[in-house]
């Protein structure tokens, strides 16, 4: 089971955060490159005080305990989000329900 997802997630390219359970430790937005046998290529980045290093990794599928992908974002503070109301008309959603008669 923990294969298939991690090849669709492979197939699909998006960002996963993975837990290594033999290393305790996490991987943070890696992108999954290649699944051959139960061996899995990543592909990330870290930041250290004045430089990015970018890593691949190859690890063991046993060596995976988690596998997380981020659905969604919303900034923190003062920012005015945009609302339906706010989105051009052309890309508004109708309300396909008729309205009730007001007889």
């Amino acid at each position: 089971m923990l294969h298939r997802k991690i090849y669709q997630l492979c197939c699909d390219g998006r960002e996963v955060w993975i837990f290594l359970r033999d290393q305790q430790r996490w991987i943070e937005r890696a992108k999954i490159l290649d699944i051959e046998g139960d061996l899995v290529t990543l592909r990330y980045e870290q930041e250290d005080e004045d430089e990015i290093c970018s890593w691949e990794e190859i690890i063991r599928l046993e060596s995976i305990g988690t596998v997380a992908q981020r659905l969604a974002s919303v900034p923190r503070g003062n920012v005015d989000l945009a609302i339906a109301e706010d989105c051009p008309e052309a890309e508004q959603i109708s309300d396909p329900s008729p309205e009730p008669n007001a007889d």
